[in-house]
């Protein structure tokens, strides 16, 4: 790897890996594979994790040509990895044995949350009611278990930190829809993790 391309910007690195140059196409995967095989795991999991990489820079091989630096290169990589990741799952066919879908918060006619106050604090303090590590992993479950319409901007914005208008761009949606999504996950993640801690019946 040479130091010009160790220092170029992705975009740079875009443009000579269209172009054909295999050192700088090297060099992005090599920037970029820890955070695309974090983000397949959260999408999918561990297991699946190394094909949807593997399947996402193939496709960023393939297609490299059409980035044209209207976003930034990470952008257009994580709209690639979460499209390759929700690929997989329908593929594999792999459905949660318990749906979030009916732990959604319900609304009134005139948009008030349903749910009592007195819920929604034992929600709130839910890390206090179960054992850190076993939170961990029931919070994992949870967030494999929302629909990918939510899991996928949950993730995106939550766990790996994109901005919203980041994330937008990712999911080819307006910043108002990912903000909702986004506010939805967290809703059925935590009503998740009361119902566990014996908030609901």
């Amino acid at each position: 790897m040479t130091v010009r391309a160790a220092e170029s910007s992705d975009e740079a690195l875009a443009a000579l890996a269209a172009t054909g140059d295999e050192a700088a196409f090297e060099t992005l995967v090599l920037r970029y594979q820890h955070r695309v095989f974090r983000l397949a795991c959260r999408l999918a999991s561990e297991t699946d994790a190394p094909d949807i990489m593997q399947d996402a820079f193939v496709q960023v091989y393939r297609h490299i040509s059409a980035f044209r630096g209207g976003a930034r290169f990470s952008t257009w990589l994580y709209r690639i990895v979460t499209n390759a990741g929700l690929m997989h799952r329908r593929a594999r066919a792999r459905r949660p044995a318990e749906s979030l879908d009916e732990l959604l918060p319900r609304f009134d006619a005139d948009g008030r949350l349903e749910d009592t106050p007195d819920a929604l604090r034992a929600a709130s303090r839910v890390d206090e009611l179960l054992d850190r590590q076993v939170l961990a992993k029931k919070a994992q479950a949870a967030i494999e278990g929302l629909p990918d319409l939510y899991r996928e901007a949950f993730v995106l914005r939550d766990l790996e930190e994109l901005s919203t208008a980041d994330v937008a761009q990712v999911l080819g949606v307006e910043p108002a829809t990912v903000r909702q999504r986004v506010h939805r996950a967290r809703l059925m993640v935590r009503e998740y993790l009361g119902a566990l801690a014996g908030d609901r019946p």
